[in-house]
């Protein structure tokens, strides 16, 4: 392996272009972990983040006696967290900051589904720095340069045709949870390289689309994650919908990517709605007294559950989602918050067609909360005065919504 080792400051990101010259497969792995390139083929050429690396390791080729051949890596960090400078440090948020001037909420507005039964959507992974906070700026791996990424809607048996356009220095890729596919069909592209996915929607629901390109947690907790919405058929119509996606921030220093150390620990700066800290306590949700509502809620994850609730309303419709018979349209049943096929209700479903599935949690392992002043510290909290009665235009309302829990697979 060429080189045998290399040297980085302490806190740096590690990206590596692997090249595979030799006559059979290898891969490149960081030790205690599932990080690395994936088998290369002779020939074939990935680039991986390896995330911030805080003290010495290996990586090496799994294949069965190729480590104990020689074919290792070592990357020795230089300095401690002492000699870090505070630009190099993780930025922090402050809960006392407001937004600057100018500053505008994401819109939590959802448009209805488009017409037409075949969608054409591109998507492009670009960097971008994007505020997270007041005064928290970080470089967010993207599609289409917003965090999450475009919506895609539609109803159930529409056909999404989705091509994704590379303008990073690093492979990526798309994981619709909508698509009943094999994971040979989420390919990856190259920097400067484009691909296409095909899928049929079969079930209605909320899902989680994201790069599923390792390190998986690495790449959907900078951002590039995004949602799939695909309407029940008959789904009535309400006056104003809402969609809403909780995610955590892992802060790395001031303008640069995300913690990789923190990720894999579990451990968040904030748990956020729609990529920004708090924003809707500055930029309430505003609808008419006695409007009806609907609420689409996503957990893109990756780490941390949601428990989402209107403090003060309470939801009177959901959707439990069943099996849709071949050729039939019918409305999905009523039931509980918990419902839809990407929830944990112990049937597996959707399998159509050869090929390999993986199933797979990529959290960390569970770890004791965090608790400041005897509270559990969450990045986004419940505001009641979003829904105050004393306030005429935020009176509580009655909601119709749907509901499913996603998790990065």
């Amino acid at each position: 392996m060429r080189p045998s080792s290399v040297s980085v400051p302490y806190g740096t990101r590690v990206v590596l272009h692997v090249v595979n010259h030799g006559a059979m497969s290898h891969d490149l792995q960081l030790e205690g972990g599932a990080t690395g390139t994936g088998m290369l083929a002779p020939g074939q050429a990935r680039t991986v983040s390896y995330g911030v690396i805080g003290h010495t390791e290996q990586a090496w080729c799994t294949v069965p006696g190729h480590k104990a051949a020689g074919m290792i890596l070592t990357i020795t960090v230089t300095g401690t967290a002492a000699s870090v400078s505070a630009a190099e440090r993780d930025a922090a948020i402050n809960p006392a900051a407001t937004p600057p001037p100018g500053w505008h909420a994401a819109s939590p507005a959802l448009a209805p589904a488009p017409s037409g039964t075949v969608h054409h959507i591109t998507l492009i992974a670009e960097d971008k720095q994007i505020q997270v906070a007041p005064g928290v700026t970080q470089d967010m791996w993207t599609f289409n340069g917003q965090v999450p990424g475009p919506t895609l809607r539609g109803h159930v048996g529409d056909e999404f045709v989705v091509t994704l356009v590379n303008r990073t220095d690093m492979d990526h890729s798309l994981d619709f949870h909508a698509a009943s596919q094999p994971m040979q069909a989420m390919r990856e592209v190259a920097p400067g390289r484009s691909v296409t996915y095909e899928f049929r929607a079969r079930y209605a629901g909320i899902y989680l689309y994201h790069c599923g390109t390792p390190p998986v947690l690495e790449h959907l907790a900078n951002g590039m994650f995004g949602a799939v919405i695909i309407d029940p058929p008959r789904l009535p119509q309400v006056p104003r919908e809402f969609l809403i996606v909780q995610s955590e921030l892992y802060l790395g220093p001031q303008g640069q990517p995300g913690d990789y150390a923190k990720m894999l620990r579990g451990q968040p700066d904030a748990v956020v709605f729609n990529e920004y800290y708090d924003q809707y306590l500055y930029a309430p949700l505003r609808v008419r007294a006695g409007q009806r509502v609907r609420i689409w809620v996503l957990d893109a994850g990756p780490s941390d559950d949601s428990s989402f609730h209107v403090v003060g309303a309470q939801f009177d419709t959901g959707v439990q989602q069943r099996r849709i018979p071949a050729g039939a349209r019918k409305p999905g049943r009523r039931g509980g918050p918990d419902a839809g096929p990407d929830a944990r209700r112990g049937r597996l479903r959707g399998i159509h067609g050869p090929g390999r599935r993986a199933v797979r949690d990529a959290r960390p392992p569970p770890r004791p909360r965090r608790r400041r002043g005897g509270r559990v510290h969450r990045g986004e909290r419940a505001r009641p005065v979003m829904f105050s009665p004393s306030h005429p235009a935020l009176i509580p309302f009655i909601l119709y919504s749907f509901f499913d829990k996603n998790y990065s697979s």
